[in-house]
C-alpha cells in the first residue's frame, strides 16, 4: 500500500496552518530515507500515571500506569468490560478521568489542552460512525471540514491511495462492504496527519482478506513511523501487530513484549511425542539430569520442565533412544499471547457487574 508522503497545505479555520508536533526522523526500529507521518523514538507519545475512572459506583478502570513510545504499535486487551474503549475515549479528550495524569502526543491531559490534543491525534472507534448517502470521497470532505482543513483534496487522494479506495472514491458508503467501510474509516483518521492513531477494534468483523488489508496498512504505518494505540479482541493479531502489549482488567495485569510475558509466566519446557507410551516415564526422565520434572496429558506425549531447552533436548533424545523409545518430535513448548492472557484475565469483569 502506498501512504502520502506529506501532508497537503493545510490550514484551521482561522487561517492558520496546522503543524505537527511529533518528531519525525523515523522509528529506530525501521529507519529509512521515507518521510513519516508521526513521529520517532526519540519521545515518549503517551504517559499515563495512576489514571483513573469512575462512573458513580462503578470502576471503569484504575490506577492505570504505561508509556509508548513514538512509533510503537501497542496493544491493549482485555475482556469486555474491562475498560479499554473507556481508556480510548479518555486519552481521545472525549471523557475527563477522576483522578490521575497523562500526557497525549507531549501535552498535558486536561480540559484546558483538548483542542490542542485533538489536533495530534486521531481515533478510529469500533463503529465507523459514516453517512451511508455520502459517497466515500464526500464522507472524507466532511470530515476534513469538521477538522478545520482547507485545500483537503490532495490529502483526501492520499489518504484514498493509503487504504486501496482511489476506484471506489464516488461509491456510496452505503453500497460498501464492512470490510470497505472500515478503510475508509482509516481513511479519515489519517486526514489531520496525527502523531499518535487510536484504533478500536479496527478488525473487529472483517472476513480474514479485509482484516489482513488493516494489518498491511497498521505494519506501513508502523514502518513510517506513526504511534499506534490498538485494542483489539483477537490475541492472534496482538502478537503479529504489536511491539508491546498491556493486558487490562479494570486495573493493569502486565505491560510487556509478547516475548517477554512468555518468558516470565511460564516455564521452559520440552515436548516430547513417541509411538507408543514409554513403559516406566518417571524411571526414565529421573535419570537425565536436565530433566527438572514432567507431565502427560495423552498417551505417548510428555511436557518436560527443563531449565535450558538446547542444554535438555540432546540428553532426552540419548535417553529415549538409549530406552528404545520410537520418538515421533521433540520440541521447545511454545506459549502464545492467549496463554498469557488466560493466565492472567480470570473473570468476566461484565457478568460481576450485573
Amino acid at each position: 500500500m502506498k501512504l502520502p508522503s506529506d501532508p497537503a497545505d493545510f490550514e484551521a479555520g482561522d487561517g492558520t496552518r496546522l503543524e505537527s508536533h511529533a518528531p519525525r526522523s523515523g522509528r529506530t526500529e525501521a529507519v529509512d530515507d521515507s518521510p513519516v507521518l508521526g513521529g520517532t523514538t526519540d519521545q515518549t507519545a503517551l504517559v499515563v500515571k495512576e489514571l483513573t475512572k469512575r462512573f458513580g459506583e462503578r470502576t471503569a478502570f484504575s490506577d492505570v500506569s504505561f508509556q509508548v513510545a513514538y512509533g510503537e504499535v501497542f496493544g491493549f486487551l482485555g475482556p469486555n468490560g474491562a475498560g479499554k474503549t473507556t481508556t480510548v475515549r479518555t486519552l481521545g479528550t472525549l471523557i475527563t478521568a477522576t483522578s490521575g495524569t497523562a500526557t497525549v502526543a507531549g501535552i498535558p491531559l486536561n480540559a484546558k489542552n483538548g483542542a490542542d490534543i485533538r489536533r495530534r491525534i486521531s481515533i478510529m472507534p469500533e463503529s465507523p460512525g459514516l453517512y451511508w448517502r455520502l459517497t466515500v470521497t464526500e464522507n472524507l470532505e466532511y470530515f476534513a471540514g469538521l477538522y478545520g482543513l482547507r485545500r483537503a483534496g490532495p490529502r483526501i487522494k492520499g489518504t484514498l491511495e493509503a487504504v486501496n479506495l482511489v476506484d471506489r472514491a464516488d461509491d456510496l458508503c452505503g453500497a460498501l462492504s464492512k470490510g470497505l467501510r472500515q478503510r475508509v474509516a482509516l481513511a479519515r483518521t489519517l486526514l489531520s496527519d496525527p502523531a499518535i492513531l487510536f484504533l478500536d477494534e479496527p478488525t473487529s468483523g472483517l472476513d480474514p482478506v479485509a482484516a489482513l488489508e488493516v494489518h498491511h496498512l497498521i505494519d506501513e504505518l508502523r514502518r513510517r513511523g506513526v504511534t499506534i494505540f490498538l485494542t483489539t479482541h483477537r490475541l492472534e493479531e496482538a502478537e503479529k501487530l504489536c511491539d508491546r502489549v498491556a493486558i487490562l482488567n479494570t486495573t493493569l495485569r502486565t505491560v510487556g513484549r509478547p516475548e517477554d510475558l512468555r518468558a516470565q509466566l511460564f516455564a521452559s519446557a520440552l515436548v516430547v511425542k513417541t509411538r507408543a507410551p514409554l513403559h516406566d516415564p518417571d524411571r526414565l526422565f529421573a535419570g537425565i539430569p536436565a530433566v527438572q520434572g514432567w507431565h502427560s496429558d495423552a498417551p505417548g506425549s510428555y511436557e518436560l520442565s527443563v531449565s535450558d531447552p538446547r542444554v535438555a533436548a540432546p540428553e532426552v533424545t540419548r535417553g529415549l533412544v538409549g530406552a528404545g523409545a520410537d520418538v515421533l518430535s521433540i520440541g521447545e513448548a511454545q506459549h502464545s499471547l492467549e496463554d498469557v492472557y488466560l493466565e492472567l484475565i480470570d473473570e468476566d469483569v461484565e457478568a460481576s457487574r450485573r
